[in-house]
């Protein structure tokens, strides 16, 4: 088949073939769609390029044995689930059956795939023969492999995952988490070795950037074990997928599962924790249900009319004894009462809370209230830690949380949006880091608007509110103006105005009195 001369990117390319479904395709539906396929392409590419490197060898008899495919960390593909196969029967009524088996024959035999594929999938959604073939046309002159460097696959899962959530708008992006913030938030925790865990993983985001922080700080991917839960099945498969084309092994439990009805990492202590969970969920227990669970123990249960705290307990559950945690909520959780008063000022008595970011607004496609990041460590303790393009000399932070408004912070998205540029995001990381160190009377300074180091007693003085606008300084502009001088602008400015205003009544007049008309 002749490639066609592409005038746009890959990503815009394959977001305009996407629109091209609506009517047939319930917008919640076609993302599984389209990534589908574009796993299906590059696991075909990738195996066509270990097929050729074989034959180069001389290793003919070896072609169909996956073990030779899979040590390589390549998915074996059986005829039937080759790209070329498709392609060849993409004009044919029962093309979608194809795409189906296809999938599914990856998936027997691939164990790393194990529940990640959609299961029957195409065959149900009863789609337009004659979109769906110009799909599978558009994903076919995509080279997938072109240029790794680029990450073409993952820019594109990135790139739609983003354009599905602002396209379904709020309440239904709930798969996704702002590159920016997961960026800022893997730049502030630093995940460079260990346990890396995410209750609610959404997509698998938070992984796919914390593997991006390791690459960036020359860290060995090797290094961390990714555990994640969903409670989404096609989330969860959606998930699965995302890692798996990047090379990246996980364990997400056995099954998408409610993370606190069905815990599929009972006994984990992670050393990282990064999340996005819902906020304000409602009525995520029945009321006698779950009072006793163990990841509650020394804090009062939290209630089922919001599980933010709920979130926050099992979170600090599964902290290992130097783990951090680094996740978002509404900044509710902030000064909530009741209950949620008990338990965060346990939080903050047992010195867990390091720093509390509010994050300027508009940064979520699918809501547009104010949200914060919260920072936990249960190791706040002076003590030195090499990592891979340094050496972190910690100060002692007992006792104390830092406080950021970055509020006034951030660059225009997508007209509408707000997110953090990758300098911005250093910058404040940086601000945080220098914060933490030994040498922090010299490099760190409290910044009116935007930080302030707090201690325990302040925040007790606040009756633990952590309200970052409670502590930090508040610059009164007005308080530096001139009285006398602002008044002399605004009288010359209204003088101005009321001589215009007498030269224009002059000039009616004249027009009316020269029609005879006089005024």
């Amino acid at each position: 088949m002749a490639k066609k001369v592409q005038t746009k990117n890959t990503e815009e390319i394959l977001w305009d073939s996407a629109n091209k479904l609506r009517g047939s395709v319930e917008p919640s539906e076609y993302k599984h769609v389209v990534l589908s396929l574009i796993f299906l392409k590059f696991a075909n590419d990738k195996f066509l390029r270990r097929r050729q490197e074989l034959i180069n060898e001389h290793k003919e008899a070896f072609l169909e044995i996956p073990e030779f495919y899979q040590a390589e960390n390549v998915f074996y593909l059986p005829e039937e689930s080759r790209w070329t196969y498709i392609i060849e029967n993409a004009k044919q009524e029962d093309i979608t059956l194809k795409v189906d088996s296809a999938l599914k024959t990856i998936e027997r035999t691939n164990k790393s795939l194990e529940g990640a594929l959609p299961d029957n999938y195409f065959t149900r959604l009863g789609l337009d023969q004659s979109k769906f073939s110009a799909l599978l046309d558009t994903i076919n002159n995509i080279d997938t492999l072109k240029d790794e460097s680029q990450d073409i696959v993952g820019r594109v899962y990135e790139y739609f995952l983003s354009k599905f959530a602002i396209a379904e708008g709020k309440g239904k992006g709930e798969f996704y988490t702002p590159k920016s913030i997961v960026n800022l938030i893997a730049e502030m925790i630093e995940p460079y070795k260990g346990k890396i865990y995410d209750p609610s993983c959404g997509s698998g985001g938070m992984f796919v950037q914390s593997l991006k922080f390791i690459e960036k700080h020359k860290g060995n991917k090797k290094d961390v074990s990714i555990y994640g839960q969903e409670l989404t099945n096609t989330t969860y498969k959606l998930a699965k997928m995302n890692l798996a084309i990047r090379g990246i092994s996980s364990n997400l439990g056995i099954k998408a599962a409610d993370t606190f009805g069905d815990d599929q990492h009972k006994d984990l202590k992670a050393d990282y924790i990064m999340a996005n969970p819902p906020f304000n969920l409602k009525d995520w227990r029945a009321e006698n249900e779950l009072t006793n669970d163990p990841r509650w123990a020394g804090y009062e249960v939290p209630p089922k009319s919001n599980a933010n705290y709920a979130w926050i307990l099992n979170m600090i559950s599964k902290l290992s004894q130097n783990g951090v945690a680094g996740f978002i909520l509404a900044n509710g959780a902030l000064s909530g009462g009741g209950e949620e008063y008990k338990i965060r000022k346990q939080i903050i008595e047992n010195d867990l809370v390091e720093a509390v970011v509010i994050l300027p607004r508009a940064m979520f496609y699918s809501t547009d209230i104010s949200v914060t990041l919260w920072i936990l460590n249960r190791n706040k303790n002076e003590r030195t830690f090499e990592v891979n393009d340094g050496i972190k000399n910690y100060r002692n932070r007992n006792g104390e949380v830092l406080f950021m408004d970055l509020r006034q912070k951030g660059e225009p998205f997508e007209k509408k949006f707000v997110q953090f540029g990758e300098e911005e995001i250093t910058v404040i990381a940086a601000h945080y880091h220098s914060w933490q160190q030994n040498n922090w009377k010299e490099s760190y300074q409290d910044i009116p608007e935007y930080s302030y180091s707090a201690s325990l007693e302040d925040i007790r003085k606040k009756d633990y509110s952590l309200v970052p606008s409670k502590y930090i300084e508040f610059v009164n502009r007005d308080e530096s103006l001139d009285y006398d001088e602002q008044m002399q602008s605004l009288q010359t400015d209204l003088k101005d105005l009321f001589q215009q205003e007498s030269e224009l009544k002059k000039e009616v007049s004249n027009v009316f009195k020269t029609l005879g008309y006089e005024l």
